[in-house]
């Protein structure tokens, strides 16, 4: 491809809104160009990327056993009301109306729709399994966009859906996609985790997420160098300490602690680490009940794990916690409110593992302005009837393996794969007959991958101050060819024309940077959108028949000889494969 013949545009700057560094590099790049919040146009040199990427997840799901088809990205009201996700799902989802004013949505996902396919289509096992993806674009009406591709409100979505007649079938195409996925993200050259993961609004029962690692991501991750445990921070389990709770060595005593209310205040006050103070978080259910998490003041509460304790809730108000505990927040505790003869008794206390074996320490007096400190289970309140998992694991805890510690990283999740079991199914009635005829439900599996994320996690992990570089199996071209006055010297434009054909003759994409530019700007666009190869041709290197190639990542350049020149980076691309 000439870039005469093309479509560049590339600013020396990105836009003042841009921060994640893949959102600057993509703008200046010329990659994506923002029509209006959430909302991107993928220019020429993006879209070569994009498709890059859809092919392979389309061959290595062809591969699979996965059959292609395309669902409409508009979807009626009545499928999603079937399953009670229309009421829901929440404002993420755009409702829209007909002239006729039947109710429609733009897809944010298609369990409905495949499911009401599958239910019109199967009816016998011996259809079954069967395997149903698309690659299409869907639409979340996210509250706040940005980064970006990498929370857009339209995006380019895989998405696959699995039916089957027993669970043993559904685990089994479970695996096969958990290795496809594997073999997607090993293709596309990225540093990739595979974590367990909650299955969140979609649903089911087992679940994985597949993270490109990458500091800038918001996901945290939590695994095991010592062996192949992996788990998303939410789903990690913090085991109970293995050490038994001290002795109590200090009397209980009520302090004055004008003003200390956080965490930080509280042990810098009483000149104590953050893990001697208990940490109370007031929460109201979804029936309306008020109740207290206890957590180490160290420790970060987990709301998913909360959450599978208290079904939905939400953090107490100002107003809640003073009419339940008679204080404001900064000084709850469970001292009191644990005495059977208070008179605010009858307050649920979920108390995490670590606070359970906690010996003399501090925590509020429920009581503004006042503290205790030396507080002790069983001697200043009872013991704790109901202990769980509540916190986030950090680095250094025990792996839930028990194979070694803890590590914690940072990932953007790109896939996620989940077991949905007969939730979809049962709501919609898709049924088929087993082999003695009887009307059965199937299981269902769901898998996707975040397709135009992928591009914009692949470069946060693939960059430098100079651009974008990307793996080669997702860069925009394989090669460049940037001649020094093409124009004006014809020795070089013959060369240049020349290992352009022989580039093109071994099925090499290759862009010709035959602008009329200085070297300086065609060398800093090059290295901006990603090019991985590089090759120069000028007047001085042409005198001994050379010209200069150039890996993106190459510290210098080196001579080559011009006529073995496609040779050579045919032999550079195959030794990267």
């Amino acid at each position: 491809m000439r870039i005469s013949k093309f479509f560049i545009s590339t600013l020396k700057e990105a836009p003042s809104e841009a921060e994640l560094m893949s959102h600057k590099l993509m703008l200046r790049a010329g990659y994506i160009k923002k029509l209006a919040s959430g909302l991107y146009s993928w220019m020429p040199l993006g879209l070569r990327v994009l498709r890059k990427v859809e092919n392979i997840v389309r061959e290595e799901m062809n591969r699979s056993g996965g059959i292609e088809l395309l669902m409409p990205a508009v979807q009626p009201a009545e499928l999603w009301q079937e399953t009670g996700r229309w009421a829901v799902f929440g404002p993420q989802m755009l409702k829209i109306t007909d002239r006729h004013d039947n109710l429609f949505c733009f897809g944010p996902t298609h369990e409905e729709v495949i499911t009401d396919i599958v239910r019109r289509e199967i009816r016998s096992y011996r259809q079954l399994p069967i395997n149903l993806y698309q690659i299409q674009t869907k639409f979340r009406d996210e509250v706040r966009p940005r980064f970006g591709v990498m929370r857009a409100r339209e995006f380019v979505m895989k998405d696959a859906y699995s039916f089957h007649a027993d669970y043993a079938s559904l685990e089994d195409s479970y695996a096969v996609m958990y290795q496809t996925y594997s073999r997607i993200f090993t293709r596309l050259g990225l540093k990739f985790r595979a974590v367990a993961a909650d299955t969140g609004a979609i649903g089911g029962s087992g679940s994985h997420e597949f993270h490109v690692l990458a500091d800038s991501g918001e996901d945290a991750l939590a695994y095991c160098p010592d062996s192949d445990y992996a788990a998303n921070v939410e789903m990690a389990e913090a085991l109970a300490p293995a050490a038994a709770r001290d002795n109590a060595t200090q009397p209980l005593q009520k302090v004055i602690t004008p003003g200390q209310k956080t965490i930080e205040e509280v042990a810098a006050f009483f000149d104590i680490q953050p893990q001697k103070v208990l940490k109370a978080i007031a929460v109201m259910s979804h029936k309306g009940e008020f109740a207290l998490l206890l957590l180490r003041g160290d420790h970060t509460l987990n709301e998913i794990k909360a959450g599978k304790l208290l079904g939905e809730f939400r953090f107490a108000s100002e107003a809640e916690i003073h009419q339940h505990v008679g204080c404001r927040s900064g000084y709850i505790g469970p001292v009191t409110l644990s005495n059977p003869n208070a008179t605010t008794g009858g307050i649920q206390l979920i108390v995490d593992r670590a606070a359970a074996v906690m010996s003399d320490f501090v925590c509020g007096a429920n009581d503004d302005g006042f503290h205790y400190s030396g507080v002790n289970w069983d001697r200043d309140l009872p013991e704790p009837k109901q202990v769980a998992d509540l916190r986030n694991v950090m680095a250094d805890d025990p792996s839930p393996d028990g194979k070694g510690v803890l590590a914690i990283c940072r990932g953007i999740e790109v896939g996620h794969i989940f077991q949905l079991r007969k939730k979809y199914a049962e709501a919609l009635n898709a049924t088929f007959l087993d082999a003695q005829g009887k009307a059965q439900i199937m299981e269902m599996g769901c898998y996707g991958i975040g397709v135009s994320r992928i591009v914009a996690a692949a470069i946060e992990q693939n960059c430098d101050e100079r651009g974008i570089i990307l793996p080669p199996s997702m860069a925009p071209f394989q090669v460049a060819i940037v001649p020094i006055g093409m124009g004006k010297s014809q020795v070089v434009r013959e060369a240049a024309e020349q290992l352009y054909n022989d580039l093109q003759a071994l099925g090499i994409e290759v862009l010709l940077d035959d602008r009329d530019e200085r070297p300086g700007v065609m060398f800093a666009d090059m290295e901006l959108i990603g090019i991985p190869h590089r090759i120069v041709i000028g007047e001085r290197s042409l005198k001994t028949g050379n010209v200069e190639y150039q890996g993106r990542c190459d510290l210098a350049a080196q001579a080559i000889a011009l006529q073995g020149a496609a040779e050579f980076v045919k032999s550079r691309l195959c030794a990267l494969e």
